[in-house]
C-alpha cells in the first residue's frame, strides 16, 4: 500500500518545516498544495520555502507558472496524480502540504467533474472583476447560483470566479455539477494537522507580515501592479498593496490590512479544516509525537 502524507493547517503554522523533516526521515519528496506558490514572480508574499528549504529535499509545484497562466484545481488534481505515479515507482509513500484545503482534497479524494470553460467566457468573468471585484463576484454568483453561494467562502475570490464562469458557460448553476461519484485513489492518505493557540498564531502572523515588509513585499506587489487582474494576484498581502498604489488607502494602512486580513485567512482555513478530514492534531514542535503516529499509521 503507498501512503501519501498530508500536512494542513492555517497559514504560519510552520507546515514548511515540518514537511521537510517528515520527507527527509522517510526519504521521500513533497508536493506543494499551496496555490499561490505555483506562480514564480509571487515569492515574498506567498512565504514560499527558502532556496535552502528547497534544495533539502525535493520539492514539486513551486515556481512552476507565471501569473499569466491559467491554472484550475482540476488541473493541480491531474498534475498531481501524475507526479505522484512517478514517485510512488521508487517509493512508498510522498508528503503533500499546504493551506489550501481544497488542493488538498482534490488530490486525496477527486473532484466533482465540470465542463471546460472557453476562454471568451473567462474574459467575460475577467472583464467583470475589473470594473466590479469581489463585490460585483459576489452578486452575481449569489443571483445564478444562490445554493452554492449560501455555503461558499465568500472573501475567496478564486472559487467565486471559478463558480461564476461554469454558471456563465453552461447557464446551469454550479451546484448542479457537486457530488457525484469520485475516482478512489490508489494510495492512503495520513492527515496530520498543525495548531497553534490563537494568541500565538496571530503574533506569528503579525511577525511574518513585518519580516514580508522588510524584505520588500511592497516593491514585488508594485512589479505585478499591471497585471491586477490576473486571479493569482487577488491574494492577502498583494491586494492591499495595489490600494496603496491607487490612492484609495495609506501605506501604513495596507500593512495593517494585510495583517487583519491575514489573520482572517488564517482563520477561515482553521474552520475548513476542522470541518473537512480525519485529521490527527498536532503542535508545530512536536516532532516525537508525529514519528508515534507515521509509526503506527505506516
Amino acid at each position: 500500500m503507498k501512503h501519501l502524507i498530508v500536512i494542513g493547517g492555517a497559514t504560519a503554522t510552520g507546515k514548511t518545516a515540518l514537511a521537510i523533516k517528515v520527507a527527509q526521515h522517510l526519504g521521500t519528496e513533497i508536493l506543494s498544495a499551496d496555490s499561490r506558490q505555483f506562480y514564480r514572480e509571487m515569492n515574498i508574499g506567498t512565504a514560499k520555502p527558502s532556496p535552502a528549504e528547497l534544495a533539502a529535499v525535493r520539492h514539486h509545484f513551486v515556481d512552476t507558472l507565471d501569473v499569466t497562466d491559467d491554472f484550475s484545481v482540476g488541473d493541480f488534481e491531474r498534475e498531481a496524480l501524475r507526479v505522484l505515479g512517478k514517485i510512488y515507482s521508487e517509493k512508498d509513500v510522498a508528503v503533500l502540504v499546504g493551506g489550501s484545503g481544497l488542493y488538498l482534497r482534490a488530490v486525496c479524494e477527486g473532484l466533482d467533474a465540470f465542463p471546460d470553460v472557453s476562454a471568451e467566457t473567462k474574459k467575460q468573468v475577467e472583464a467583470g472583476i475589473r470594473t466590479g471585484g469581489l463585490a460585483w463576484l459576489q452578486a452575481e454568483l449569489a443571483q445564478r447560483d444562490p445554493t452554492y453561494f449560501e455555503k461558499v467562502d465568500k472573501q475567496n475570490p478564486a472559487r467565486l470566479r471559478r463558480a461564476l464562469e461554469v454558471c456563465w458557460e453552461t447557464r446551469a448553476p454550479y451546484s448542479a455539477f457537486l457530488g457525484h461519484e469520485k475516482k478512489p485513489r490508489a494510495f492512503n492518505p495520513i492527515y496530520l494537522l498543525l495548531e497553534l493557540p490563537r494568541p500565538l498564531l496571530y503574533a506569528r502572523i503579525e511577525a511574518r507580515v513585518d519580516a514580508m515588509v522588510a524584505a520588500g513585499l511592497e516593491a514585488e506587489a508594485r512589479g505585478l501592479f499591471h497585471l491586477r487582474a490576473r486571479p493569482a494576484l487577488h491574494t492577502v498581502g498583494y491586494e492591499e498593496w495595489f490600494d496603496f498604489f491607487d490612492g484609495k488607502i495609506s501605506r501604513e494602512e495596507a500593512v495593517g490590512k494585510i495583517k487583519q486580513h491575514t489573520r482572517n485567512y488564517a482563520k477561515r482555513q482553521a474552520t475548513w479544516f476542522r470541518k473537512h478530514g480525519a485529521w490527527e492534531i498536532f503542535q508545530p514542535d512536536d516532532w516525537e509525537g508525529v514519528l508515534r503516529f507515521l509509526k503506527v499509521r505506516l
